[in-house]
């Protein structure tokens, strides 16, 4: 029976920390062997044969079509083995001490052979007794195939998978043989597991290496031809590091290399050498007596020559996984500076700072522990507006310490730039990136750590502001202080003493921003992204936004929404904003008028993701937003009575003027208001329809439907007490001789004039409201006319072309020119009459 590949390719996914039965699975020490090859494998008489009893194949259509395939994965399933050996070796040795006597050290060794092609994976754990070897690696039904089916038929989910033990499996996504060698303290004899891929069966016999290990687990991996790049300390040092770079073992990579070196030299050579050197001492004692020597060139040869160099093998352990997962300490025991240095680790950038991060440990039916950071630098994605291209949040997700997932989608959409890890023991170790995300227990912590992120943002905006120290002001009782008199009538000057020496007192630094406003600034579109699709998180979002407002318009002012309840007035009901597309549009804003002099604060919404966030958020505290621009968005009168009786009599003094507008212009509906201060006239939107930013923000999209033009919902507001409305009606109401009884009064005829002038004031309301004037040719015609009449000119026709007399001079200059004589090439100066007094009188 042969290893089907894409079963062994699935296999190797299946991760687990240990083995089913009471011992668990480990590493052997440092191999004191040579390992055969493959093809030279042979079996020891004294071995015994086992057979395979797995289900397999109800098992492949499962697995195939569940996992993926990632052959990067065996080292880590190895390695998290290793680690959970020498985890259980540790907790025995405490009531045990002597266990740990055949080998203190506790740690995970990985080396190579780039010869042989084989990658060994030992350490120093619990080991294996030959009855472990059997039941932990004999079948694979035992290992947790059998278990798994059969849960699965009782109606567990795949996400189970990971907790009946077949992990080890994953060596034979890489090898064409694996060879286990184990030492238990309770048995006294060394044992070896081996199987080839594609048997049916595998065999178990003693070490005849003795015990080499002492204690613990080694696996040798023969490697198959397309695997032989793990056979570099670079693929092994990337792969262990990446995966495993927060085991709590050390975990160290045996590197080999080639080097030139001096060649050692024979003790025959060492003897003629040293008479070389004794004829060489006497010669310089001669050249020091006197006797000149010519030096000969064989001897200068002699000096030159190089040693003779040889290549030699060399190696040493280097140690890879030298960060510490810090998230398993206490929050006390860590320093800030290690919090910094653990964000540059975690997002593989040492120059990288974080703005403000959290550490938690979350318990009850889900327990896991995490640090979330928010980092500085903000994405590109959201940088450049690209909302569209922006991911789901993602984190680095580790089971017992174990890296599943270096991106794991965890986080929404709107949190993509937080970084952070999650550790969770209720995981299952080694199941595909697609069956975690629809795991019960991956929502559970996924709203568990956006409650908790969106909790740090809140204690950030907390924290103090920034301050500066200055000098103290002195009270006035001290600055009035009355003046000491002498028996003579002199006052007394005082001495200035320690205790009247200047006083310092912090305060705010008005240079500096707020923490959280420095954050605010960068990460605004991501919180109003989050308030558009989180509906259960929407409240929580909006304590954290920060406005400008009527009252917080400087360039350091902010207002947050439980501000602006705290100063709204005692009247007032509802939370009042305007939008537009800057700060200097909204202020300048004809809406803004009534509520300037009645006091009445009103936020600004200047970014364009607003007008959608409001569809979405329409109300705080159980207040109702709303916009000063839209219909029935009014402030209480201060005499009601009044303003209904005053209303009425404006009602019927200018319904000559209303009909006449509604007769000849395209509007909603039509309102006489007493709240513009002002401006003849306003455009303001129904409640159902479109405001002019959201308009404007629509009609800039590429794919934008012209034809979905709001026009119909707007609606005109006539300021009752402005002269030119005033103007207006008196001329569209017919004149006191026009005869009622010949026509009727509704079909009266200002004419071209008042007709432009109306239209023009409705364009005009137009701009002043923020909209865009429709048809820019027919407004520019009608100004045209408009201007025409105000400057009585009888007609628009163009003049004639002026006409341009001939400049006699100017011709006779010409001829001066014609007739000079140039010679060669060079003007006759003494041929010509010029004035060369340039200093002379005008």
């Amino acid at each position: 029976m042969r290893f089907h590949r894409l079963a062994l390719s699935a296999i190797g996914l299946l991760a687990v920390s240990t083995f089913s039965g009471n011992n668990g699975f480990a590493l052997a020490d440092e191999a004191k062997g040579s390992a055969d090859d493959v093809g030279n494998y042979s079996i020891p008489e004294n071995s015994e044969t086992f057979a395979f009893q797995a289900e397999v194949n109800r098992m492949l259509d499962i697995v195939i079509n569940s996992l993926y395939q990632n052959k990067d994965v065996f080292l880590r399933e190895l390695i998290s083995n290793a680690s959970d050996a020498l985890d259980k070796i540790r907790f025995l040795s405490i009531e045990n001490p002597e266990l740990l006597s055949e080998k203190e050290e506790m740690e995970v060794k990985i080396e190579y052979d780039d010869v042989a092609h084989t990658v060994t994976v030992t350490d120093s754990g619990i080991g294996m007794t030959h009855d472990d070897l059997v039941g932990n690696l004999g079948t694979v039904a035992r290992s947790g195939t059998t278990k798994f089916l059969e849960a699965l038929q009782d109606g567990a989910d795949i996400g189970t998978i990971g907790m009946f033990g077949v992990g080890f499996y994953s060596s034979f996504l890489v090898a064409e043989r694996v060879k286990v060698a184990s030492k238990h303290p309770d048995d006294p004899v060394q044992h070896v597991w081996e199987s080839v891929n594609g048997e049916d069966s595998f065999h178990v016999y003693d070490d005849p290496r003795g015990n080499s290990l002492g204690r613990g687990t080694e696996i040798t991996l023969y490697l198959k031809e397309d695997a032989y790049d793990y056979a570099t300390s670079s693929k092994l040092e990337d792969v262990a590091s990446f995966y495993s770079e927060f085991i709590s073992h050390p975990i160290h990579l045996k590197k080999t290399w080639t080097d030139m070196v001096p060649k050692e030299v024979p003790e025959e050579e060492d003897v003629n050498l040293d008479e070389d050197e004794e004829k060489k001492e006497e010669k310089d004692d001669d050249l020091e007596l006197g006797d000149e020597e010519d030096v000969t060139d064989e001897e200068e040869e002699e000096e030159e020559k190089e040693p003779e160099m040889e290549e030699v093998r060399k190696e040493e352990w280097n140690q890879v996984n030298t960060k510490k997962p810090i998230w398993t300490r206490e929050k006390d025991e860590i320093t800030d500076e290690e919090y910094k240095s653990f964000f540059g680790a975690i997002t593989r950038n040492e120059h990288a700072k974080p703005m403000y991060w959290t550490h938690f440990k979350a318990e009850g039916n889900i327990n896991f522990k995490s640090i979330v950071y928010l980092p500085e630098e903000i994405p590109w994605e959201l940088m450049q507006g690209r909302y569209d291209q922006m991911k789901k949040g993602v984190v680095k997700l580790y089971v017992r310490k174990v890296l599943i997932s270096d991106e794991f989608p965890l986080l929404p959409t709107y949190l993509s730039w937080v970084k952070g890890v999650v550790d969770s023991d209720d995981l299952p170790l080694n199941v595909n990136r697609e069956t975690l995300q629809e795991s019960k227990i991956i929502r559970i912590i996924g709203k568990k750590m956006v409650r908790k992120i969106l909790e740090m943002m809140k204690k950030l905006s907390q924290e103090p502001h920034p301050t500066m120290q200055v000098i103290k002001m002195k009270d006035k009782e001290e600055e009035t202080e009355e003046a000491e008199i002498d028996a003579d009538g002199n006052v007394v000057v005082k001495e200035e003493s320690e205790e009247h020496e200047e006083e310092y007192e912090e305060v705010e630094d008005p240079n500096v921003d707020h923490p959280y406003i420095s954050f605010y600034k960068k990460y605004h579109p991501s919180l109003k992204m989050g308030i558009i699709r989180d509906e259960a998180n929407r409240n929580r979002l909006l304590k954290l936004l920060r406005f400008k407002s009527s009252k917080a318009s400087g360039e350091k002012d902010w207002i947050s929404l439980d501000d602006y309840v705290k100063n709204m007035k005692e009247w007032q009901e509802d939370i009042y904003y305007m939008s537009g597309m800057s700060q200097d549009e909204v202020e300048s804003s004809q809406f803004m008028k009534k509520f300037k002099r009645r006091d009445v604060e009103v936020l600004y919404f200047i970014d364009p993701v607003d007008e959608i966030m409001m569809q979405h958020a329409k109300e705080y505290d159980g207040k109702q937003l709303k916009l000063i621009s839209k219909e029935g968005t009014k402030l209480p009168a201060e005499d009601e009575d009044l303003e209904k009786r005053r209303a009425k009599v404006y009602e019927d003094k200018f319904k000559p003027l209303t009909k006449y507008i509604r007769k000849n212009l395209d509007v909603y509906e039509i309102k006489i208001s007493q709240e513009l201060e002002e401006t003849p006239a306003l455009i303001s939107s129904s409640n159902w329809g479109q405001s002019a930013t959201m308009e404007r923000i629509q009609q800039a999209q590429a794919f934008y439907n012209t034809d979905r033009l709001y026009q119909n919902t707007r609606i005109l507001q006539i300021n009752p007490r402005h002269p030119i409305i005033n103007k207006l009606l008196e001329k569209v109401t017919p004149p006191e001789d026009w005869e009622e009884d010949e026509d009727d009064p509704e079909e009266y005829n200002p004419g071209q004039d008042t007709l432009d002038l109306t239209k023009t004031l409705f364009d005009m309301a137009l701009i002043n409201s923020g909209f865009r004037i429709a048809d820019i040719k027919t407004h520019s015609k009608r100004i045209t006319r408009v201007l025409k009449n105000s400057m009585d000119l009888e007609s628009l026709e163009v003049a004639d072309e002026i006409e341009i007399e001939d400049d006699e001079e100017e011709e006779e200059g010409e001829d001066d020119i014609d007739g000079m004589d140039f010679g060669d090439g060079m003007p006759d100066f003494d041929a010509m009459d010029m004035d060369m007094d340039m200093g002379g009188d005008e």
